[in-house]
C-alpha cells in the first residue's frame, strides 16, 4: 500500500513536469542547449588570426617563413604593409591582431645560419589570447631553424591538444549540476507559491514519502539527461571516450544526488522562484570559478585551493575528464568517487532533515 502510494505520487510529479512546458524545457532541453552554447564557445583554441606582414627582405627565405605562418592554420595573412604607420592603423582599428616585420637582412642571416629576428607585434588587449598566439609563433619560428637536438615530443591522452576535448566533458558535469539543482528547488518552491504544499502536508502522505516523491522523478530525469548529454558529447562534438560509460553513468547519478541535495536546501530557504534562482546562482558561481572547470586549481592561491575541496564538482570534473580522456577506472578514481559519495550523502541527508523539519 505504501509503495503504491509513493509510486502514484511519483507518477503525479512526472505528469506535472510533462504538462508544465517551462519545467519540461528546463528538464530536458535546457541541458542540451547549454551544452551546445558552452561547447562551441568554451574553447581556448585560436584560429584564423588576422595578420599583417611587412616584408622588407622580399627574398625566398622571407616568403618561405610567411608561408609557414600561413600554412599553420592559425593565421590568415590579410594585409601586406610597408610602414610602421600602416601597422599602427591596422592594430588600432582592430583589423589585425598580429603584425610581422621581416628586416632587410633576414635572408642573409638565415643563409649564414645566424639568428634572424622577426619583429612581432601582438594585440595584447586580451592577455590570454595574446599568450596563445605568441606560443603558436614561437613553435613556427623554432620549426624554421636548424636545431642541434632532435626533440621528439609525444602528447599523452590528447595528442592534438584540442581544448574541446578538455572543456566539453567539463560542460557535461556543469549541466548535470545546474539541471538537478534548479529542477528540484523550482519544483518544491512552486508548490509553496501555489499553496499546494500545505495540502500535501495535511494529506495522508508521510514526510519521507513526500520527499521521495519529490526527489525520485528528478533522479529519473537526471538519468535520462546523463544519456542524452553523453550522446551529444560523443556523437555531435566528437569527443572520444576511452573509459567505461557505465562507470560514468553510475558516478554521474551520485553527482546528481549532490545537486538534488542543494536544490532541496535552496527550497527550504526560498519562498519564491525568484529567490530560488538567486540562491542557485550563489551555489553555482563557486562551481564554475574554483572547481577547475576553467581555471587550473594548482594556479590558485593556497587558501582558495583548500576551499575547492568543499566543491563537489571538483571531484566529478576529475572523474569525467579521467574517464573521457585517460580511460582510467576506479583503480585511480576511487578517492574522487568516495568524496562524491560522502558529499552527496551529507548534503542530501542535511537538506532532507531540514525539509522534513519545515514540513513538521
Amino acid at each position: 500500500m505504501k509503495n503504491s502510494r509513493i509510486w502514484h505520487f511519483i507518477k503525479k510529479e512526472l505528469i506535472q513536469v510533462v504538462r508544465d512546458k517551462r519545467m519540461l524545457m528546463l528538464a530536458l532541453f535546457a541541458p542540451l542547449i547549454q551544452l551546445f552554447l558552452f561547447g562551441y564557445v568554451a574553447s581556448t583554441d585560436i584560429n584564423h588570426v588576422s595578420t599583417a606582414v611587412w616584408d622588407e627582405s622580399r627574398s625566398q627565405q622571407s616568403r618561405a617563413y610567411v608561408e609557414s605562418v600561413a600554412n599553420s592554420g592559425y593565421f590568415d595573412i590579410n594585409y601586406y604593409v610597408e610602414s610602421d604607420r600602416q601597422i599602427k592603423e591596422l592594430l588600432d582599428s582592430g583589423r589585425v591582431k598580429v603584425t610581422l616585420h621581416l628586416p632587410n637582412d633576414f635572408a642573409k642571416k638565415i643563409i649564414r645560419r645566424e639568428p634572424a629576428p622577426v619583429q612581432t607585434i601582438i594585440d595584447g588587449e586580451n592577455s590570454s589570447s595574446a599568450t596563445i598566439i605568441l606560443g603558436y609563433l614561437n613553435q613556427i619560428s623554432l620549426g624554421n631553424r636548424p636545431k642541434p637536438i632532435d626533440a621528439r615530443v609525444r602528447v599523452w591522452y590528447n595528442p592534438e591538444l584540442k581544448s574541446k576535448f578538455f572543456m566539453v566533458p567539463a560542460i557535461f558535469a556543469l549541466t548535470l549540476m545546474i539541471q538537478s539543482m534548479m529542477l528540484t528547488s523550482f519544483s518544491i518552491v512552486k508548490e509553496k507559491e501555489k499553496g499546494t504544499m500545505e495540502q500535501l502536508m495535511v494529506s495522508p502522505i508521510r514526510p519521507y514519502e513526500l520527499i521521495l516523491g519529490k526527489l525520485l522523478p528528478f533522479v529519473i530525469i537526471g538519468a535520462a539527461n546523463i544519456i542524452l548529454v553523453f550522446l551529444l558529447v560523443t556523437l555531435w562534438f566528437g569527443v572520444p571516450i576511452f573509459g567505461s560509460p557505465i562507470l560514468l553513468f553510475v558516478l554521474g547519478l551520485i553527482f546528481i544526488a549532490t545537486g538534488l541535495g542543494i536544490g532541496v536546501f535552496v527550497s527550504t530557504i526560498s519562498q519564491t522562484q525568484g529567490q530560488a534562482m538567486m540562491s542557485n546562482i550563489f551555489f553555482l558561481m563557486p562551481t564554475i570559478i574554483i572547481s577547475g572547470f576553467i581555471f587550473p586549481i594548482e594556479n590558485m592561491p593556497k587558501v582558495i585551493q583548500a576551499i575547492t575541496y568543499l566543491i563537489p564538482a571538483r571531484y566529478f570534473l576529475v572523474i569525467v575528464r579521467g574517464i573521457f580522456l585517460k580511460g582510467i577506472g576506479l583503480k585511480y578514481l576511487w578517492p574522487q568517487a568516495a568524496a562524491l559519495i560522502i558529499f552527496g550523502a551529507a548534503i542530501l541527508t542535511f537538506s532532507i532533515l531540514r525539509f522534513r523539519k519545515k514540513i513538521d
